[in-house]
């Protein structure tokens, strides 16, 4: 398998794996006052340590959760309770920003009113267009720091100050981001930022709300007094020790490694683009993460192109992966200003430590191949499976 889709989960470290079997012995409740208890609780804290030098933080303002979509319900829930007013999102958020908000707008109807700054078709997120959203009576801006589709960057340093000075709380989802950008909330000047463990080599089911000293947040879920009161709940040792160490490693190798993973991003594209006709990288006008490439193909159906590469031995995807099933086109790529149609075409390549040149070069033929026979196949009036090879 060349393994492409690295945006929608990524492998786990042996490191992370090996802390996670250390931690399944350490059976102790970590909210237990007797040793086998404190002996979780270090696990707990330890790894919440790693998280917060991850993104230059304090322990302290680390509430663990089991991942970035209940990071970001916990952000807008608790940064909005019991207030009223208006909240702004990107067109392109994950859809759990952005049908939370939606949420927000459909059960307290005159509560809250959500605005949607859609990104300029060139990928780029206007800061101007934000701010004019943010008008008196915001309550909460949420924009992502790296989309999950395209892998547009977007300018939260350049909106942080602003926001926060006409009275907001600002939230950021960087879970692309994390393991692929060095983050610095201090240097960002969030409030409130969302990660997750299993985007940058560690376990499914763990990760972070960072929540800026001094931000009110009203609790997500009560009935205990973990997490400061912001999440009640056990913690969750095993993943909790397995997200401590990847955020370790990341935090150690991101730099050092988005070179080379961008330079083979571009080889993937350049080798698309100049041997499939009618190609073209979505997107492309602003800075992007290193590691991610959305490439429209005319003609095509995305997800026919997705089966025949997953047939080949290429694991690609459309759209994001947690509304994977849906005959929908991506909202995301709609807000770019994509047709419904051309949005159906996109296919996301996203690479990861690990992925080499062998892979690329192979994962360039495998495209060319596939979306021509696909052409042939539409052509003709066939279905596309049968001029497929498919894979033993």
């Amino acid at each position: 398998m060349i393994y492409l889709d690295h945006n929608a989960t990524t492998p786990v470290d042996p490191e992370v794996r090996g802390a996670m079997d250390a931690a399944a012995s350490v059976y102790g409740n970590p909210s237990s006052v007797h040793a086998e208890g404190q002996r979780a609780r270090r696990v707990v804290e330890e790894a919440r340590d790693e998280v917060a030098r991850l993104i230059e933080a304090r322990p302290e303002e680390i509430v663990l959760t089991s991942g970035g979509t209940e990071s970001n319900a916990v952000a807008i829930l608790g940064a909005t309770a019991g207030r009223k007013g208006r909240v702004v999102v990107s067109g392109a958020e994950h859809p759990s920003v952005r049908e939370m908000a939606a949420r927000l707008a459909a059960t307290e109807p005159g509560a809250f009113e959500v605005v949607t700054v859609d990104p300029e078709p060139s990928g780029t997120l206007d800061p101007d267009r934000v701010l004019a959203a943010v008008g008196a009576g915001t309550v909460l801006v949420s924009i992502m720091a790296a989309n999950n589709e395209y892998g547009g960057l977007y300018p939260i340093a350049g909106l942080s100050g602003e926001i926060r000075r006409r009275g907001a709380l600002f939230h950021t989802d960087a879970v692309q981001a994390a393991g692929r950008l060095r983050i610095d909330v201090e240097a960002w000047g969030v409030d409130l930022l969302s990660l997750s463990a299993h985007k940058f080599h560690g376990p499914k089911g763990a990760g972070a709300l960072y929540v800026r000293k001094g931000v009110a947040l009203s609790p997500h879920t009560p009935g205990g007094g973990q997490e400061r009161r912001r999440r009640a709940g056990t913690e969750n040792t095993m993943a909790i020790a397995g997200f401590g160490v990847a955020a370790r490693l990341a935090a150690r190798r991101t730099e050092p490694e988005a070179p080379g993973i961008a330079a083979l991003r571009d080889r993937l594209e350049r080798g698309i683009l100049e041997g499939v006709e009618g190609s073209r990288v979505v997107g492309s006008g602003g800075p992007r993460l290193p590691n991610t490439s959305a490439i429209f193909f005319e003609g095509v159906s995305g997800e026919a192109l997705l089966i025949r590469l997953d047939l080949e031995g290429v694991a690609v995807s459309v759209g994001s992966a947690c509304s994977s099933g849906t005959l929908a086109p991506s909202p995301a790529l709609l807000s770019l200003g994509l047709s419904r149609e051309q949005a159906r075409s996109v296919v996301r390549f996203s690479l990861g430590r690990g992925t080499d040149g062998a892979e690329i070069g192979r994962a360039i033929e495998i495209v060319r191949t596939a979306v021509d026979d696909i052409r042939r196949s539409a052509a003709s009036g066939r279905p596309a499976e049968a001029v497929g090879r498919g894979r033993a």
